[in-house]
């Protein structure tokens, strides 16, 4: 049983009444394998009628690798699912507010839902860790040896961590993976005309948020349980539940609706990084049906094109010196390489992509009539005048005035209109994933939160106060299209409470969290670092 994953503490507290162990009946086991095909069925059938519709055809070897890359990227999102879903559910079990089995099926709804209607802004954050060179060319045999190093390593140690019963963040592992591989490629290109491996720009601003996320989380949930017992002054609140007694009945709905928050942002977080890497793969396998954004209106096509020209008139005034058509694609190349801008010829590189950009969309009449021979060409033109008129604006002392700026920024998210998007059917895929993902596997994980952290049994406060933090900061992390961690920040959430309560903490498993969270970035880096090495050199060894 999950229980024994993990030594018990003289000090553990007794564990709540819960039905871990129920049978489930047999329709529910022929429903859950019934969605799984239906899910992977409408994925396939999407691919198959995106590229008609463009009039690609694949053939069988690239429909089965596109499959197989798909079934990898899924399984990420699934294993993510159960290795997250005690986020939500640990709580709501350990106070008695819902039975454990219609806890992680709620769980596993909202996180659908929260898939569903997310943003799509977080998707690409962690994918511009990735070295310029391989999204570029991510159809290659190093941009696929990248992305199966990365997903394998996620996977790994989601695994293992799970196995031992340690709440890991799958983002922590991710974010890990992607810098992994980044270094890796700068060692092995070094000198042969490589990028600099790592954006560190990016990954400081992504970092960021899984360093605060401990301290927000223990902070804040010992705050709010505070202000709970100030306010509310309910005896009942800072109680444990008795035996296997229900809560009050607005304290039930309150957990109920943390736990709901909860799953809802996890979905609409952590879904997001599967929907980039997905992108990634079906772009490298299908470029004329993926690599653009079809679905854009030839109506947009005149103001792309008036806005490379405000665009222009801009960076002219600011000293762009021209630059040939032939030579401004590799000095946008080099700058980004260098992460800096390249005096004025950055500013005439980005003048003249931008400039045949907008003739060829403009002879073509949209993005959607872009013929196949031209699509990857246009995406690769387009991410690279993207990222380098983002480093344009980022650099200080640029001049620029807040009017300039927003003229910068507007060209920014026509060009992100362009490129990056999430066609519905993905949205689906990855939702199904983490949704049922959360059916699985739960138990090892609820058990460290509800039985581990403290000293004694959660009350209704600790679990409401961790849960509303978890929800809010997650929530508030997508607005600014960051990666957070869940885990992070529910787990020091449930500490934070524990300690705000006066129970104390267990010194064994909070060294056990600790150790997990400081190893999981080295250690996913070393995992990909070493499965591209070993990729990239299968890849070179059969000529691909």
């Amino acid at each position: 049983m999950a229980s024994t994953v993990l030594a018990t503490s003289p000090s553990s507290p007794p564990a709540a009444t819960r039905a871990f162990d129920d049978s489930i009946h047999p329709y529910a086991r022929r429903v859950f394998l019934g969605v799984v095909l239906a899910g992977l069925t409408y994925a396939g059938v999407s691919v198959m009628i995106d590229t008609q519709q463009v009039g690609e055809t694949l053939e069988l070897g690239v429909f089965l690798f596109l499959g197989l890359a798909l079934l990898i990227a899924l399984g990420f999102e699934f294993v993510n699912g159960f290795h997250d879903t005690a986020n939500a559910v640990a709580t709501v079990i350990y106070t008695n507010a819902l039975p454990a089995n219609v806890a992680v099926i709620w769980s596993g709804f909202f996180n659908f839902l929260g898939v569903m209607l997310s943003s799509g802004a977080v998707a690409y954050s962690i994918i511009t860790l990735l070295p310029v060179e391989l999204i570029l060319n991510v159809g290659s045999g190093a941009g696929f040896a990248m992305i199966f190093a990365l997903l394998f390593a996620a996977v790994i140690w989601n695994l293992a961590t799970w196995y031992v019963g340690l709440p890991n963040s799958s983002s922590h592992t991710l974010i890990g993976s992607v810098l992994g591989v980044g270094l890796a490629n700068q060692m092995l290109t070094r000198g042969t005309g490589g990028t600099s491996g790592v954006d560190w720009s990016q990954a400081s601003k992504v970092l960021t948020g899984l360093w605060m996320a401990p301290l927000i989380g223990f902070g804040a949930a010992a705050l709010l349980l505070l202000v709970l017992r100030h306010i509310a002054r309910k005896p009942t609140l800072m109680t444990p539940p008795e035996g296997d007694a229900t809560p009050p009945r607005g304290i039930r709905a309150l957990l109920i609706f943390t736990c709901t928050a909860v799953s809802f942002s996890h979905g609409s977080n952590d879904g997001q990084k599967g929907m980039g890497l997905i992108m990634l793969i079906l772009i490298g396998c299908a470029p004329t049906a993926y690599a653009l954004n079809r679905t854009l209106p030839a109506s947009e096509t005149p103001a792309f094109v008036r806005s490379v020209a405000d665009t222009g008139a801009t960076l002219i005034r600011h000293g762009a010196r021209p630059v040939a058509p032939v030579l401004a694609r590799d000095v946008l190349k080099q700058s980004l390489m260098r992460r800096q801008v390249l005096n004025g010829a950055t500013y005439g590189a980005v003048i003249t992509v931008s400039q045949d950009l907008a003739q060829r969309v403009a002879s073509y009449g949209s993005l959607g009539k872009v013929p196949a021979s031209a699509a990857s060409n246009i995406r690769n033109d387009m991410y690279l005048v993207l990222d380098a008129t983002r480093m344009i604006t980022k650099t200080p002392g640029n001049g620029l005035t807040d009017r300039e700026k927003t003229v910068l920024t507007d060209y920014q998210k026509r060009l992100e209109s362009g490129t990056r998007y999430i066609p519905l059917w993905v949205k689906v895929a990855v939702a199904l994933a983490l949704g049922l993902g959360t059916m699985v596997g739960w138990k090892r994980i609820v058990v460290t939160v509800g039985e581990r952290i403290g000293k004694q049994h959660m009350t209704y406060g600790m679990g409401a106060s961790a849960e509303l933090v978890a929800a809010g900061t997650i929530l508030a992390a997508d607005r600014f299209a960051l990666p957070v961690s869940t885990t992070h920040i529910l787990s020091s959430g449930v500490a934070g409470a524990s300690v705000a309560s006066g129970f104390g903490l267990q010194r064994r498993t909070l060294l056990q969290l600790a150790a997990a969270w400081l190893l999981t970035l080295p250690v996913a880096m070393l995992l990909s670092g070493l499965l591209y090495w070993m990729l990239l050199a299968l890849v070179r060894a059969g000529g691909f």
